[in-house]
């Protein structure tokens, strides 16, 4: 049943690409409603506009105190702030674009900015960027990564705020007590998970998320242990390489032997305050979560590393999606919105956004601020990034299905994985015929 409701799906935004009346006619019209076909207005430049964050309750004080700044320095525009979780953004947008009541702003990360994209819901950016002031203190590739993202056409539909890479977190008490190494390669990894885990004592060696957000980290260590360097071969996914099945039986095979029963539903915000709460030896995530540890546990008692190197060598990670902000077509008042976006990515703004969120910043100029190199899961990162240790598996965010494939349609399935019930093959399986279908559908769209 998923899948041909997937394949639904699929055939609704076909149409949307090929045709904006189709949409529009299946949506609320051009009255101001927020569907896609709504062009919106310039509008005055003041008044209110609203502000979607797709990363509600994490990033909430962070952006209210941007909006402060904002409201200081533009007393005639009033931004009011909607939080949504990140598990809940994708659903809410869609919903809106069928129903009515898109923002004017919203966060826009290259993971969801295809299908956005193809439902002609948010604003072309480019000639606005290159009339900013922000034109050229962008970072490049981040531009570039979200221009790849938007489906194919090379337009900018979302202004870069941050970049992300995955970081290995390992408790150095843990570890020294143990007398364990630091799990810098995934043997290590793997041997640290089994010694630290005393279940009778609520120890574990590892916490694995089996919640919202899980695909993208199973991905991560699959492709981490097999070395297989490109999502496809040709026009077919790599995902279900037999390298990758058997990569992704040891990795699901450490729950409940090396990890907290609670991890079958743990999103990264569960996971994340289990393992800073308690005496779990290591933790997948991001940058993003580096300052919640360092409140939790300070500075000595963990390290953030990069992802373990394979057996060959070489460390080999997935992407990790370049985050920004939308310009929603429907806005009644896009020169306003507009001014939000870039005081936001202004570098003093944007250095303040990323040192809260731990994150790489897009402005060229916040980039080089102090705290980027003294936060080390950060300086490690961006070394990891440049000095040829590292192989990125790209993955395709310009497929306007894959925030669905990667999500709603197979998540559950992971969790089926991690308790038995379903072979990791036939997982890899069910999801490289959904990536192949949705891959020959957009190779079919775009020529």
């Amino acid at each position: 049943m998923k899948i041909s409701i997937r394949r639904s799906r699929r055939a609704a935004v076909a149409v949307a690409l090929g045709s904006v009346l189709a949409l529009t006619a299946t949506a609320c019209g051009d009255d101001g409603s927020g569907t896609g076909g709504d062009k919106g207005e310039e509008g005055s430049g003041k008044g209110e506009i609203v502000f979607w964050d797709n990363n509600g309750g994490v990033r909430t004080d962070i952006w209210k105190e941007i909006i402060a700044d904002f409201e200081k320095a533009n007393p005639d525009i009033k931004v009011e702030y909607v939080g949504i979780p990140s598990t809940d953004y994708q659903s809410k947008v869609d919903t809106a674009l069928q129903g009515g009541g898109l923002p004017d702003v919203g966060g826009v990360g290259a993971a969801m900015l295809a299908g956005f994209a193809a439902q002609n819901a948010l604003e072309p950016l480019d000639d606005r960027l290159t009339k900013s002031s922000l034109n050229g203190k962008l970072n490049e590739d981040m531009v570039k990564s979200l221009k790849a993202a938007g489906g194919g056409d090379g337009t900018l539909y979302s202004v870069p705020t941050s970049a992300n890479n995955g970081v290995l977190y390992y408790r150095t008490d843990l570890f020294q007590k143990a007398g364990l190494d630091a799990p810098t390669t995934w043997d290590k990894f793997y041997e640290a998970a089994d010694k630290l885990t005393n279940a009778k004592n609520n120890e574990f060696g590892y916490t694995i998320r089996g919640g919202a957000g899980s695909i993208a980290q199973a991905l991560d260590a699959m492709y981490g242990q097999s070395g297989i360097t490109s999502f496809w071969n040709g026009d077919k996914t790599t995902v279900n390489d037999p390298k990758n099945v058997a990569a992704l039986e040891k990795y699901a095979a450490l729950y409940k032997k090396a990890t907290p029963a609670a991890d079958l539903n743990n999103d990264f915000t569960k996971m994340v305050a289990q393992w800073d709460s308690g005496t779990i030896g290591m933790l997948n995530h991001n940058l993003g979560s580096y300052q919640d540890h360092v409140k939790a546990l300070g500075v000595d008692k963990f390290r953030g590393i990069p992802q373990p190197i394979g057996s060959a060598g070489k460390r080999v990670q997935v992407s990790n999606p370049v985050d920004g902000l939308g310009l929603f077509k429907s806005s009644k008042n896009k020169e306003a919105a507009w001014k939000f976006i870039e005081f936001a990515t202004t570098a003093a703004e944007n250095s303040k956004f990323n040192k809260s969120a731990g994150q790489v910043p897009s402005n060229n100029d916040a980039a080089k601020d102090a705290w980027v190199s003294e936060a080390e899961p950060t300086k490690l990162a961006a070394a990891a990034l440049s000095d040829g240790s590292t192989t990125i598996v790209q993955l395709p965010y310009y497929l306007p299905d894959w925030n669905t494939i990667s999500k709603a349609d197979n998540e559950p399935n992971f969790q089926k994985v991690l308790l038995g019930d379903m072979k990791a093959k036939e997982f890899l399986d069910t999801l490289a015929d959904q990536l192949n279908t949705a891959q020959a559908e957009w190779n079919e769209r775009n020529g």
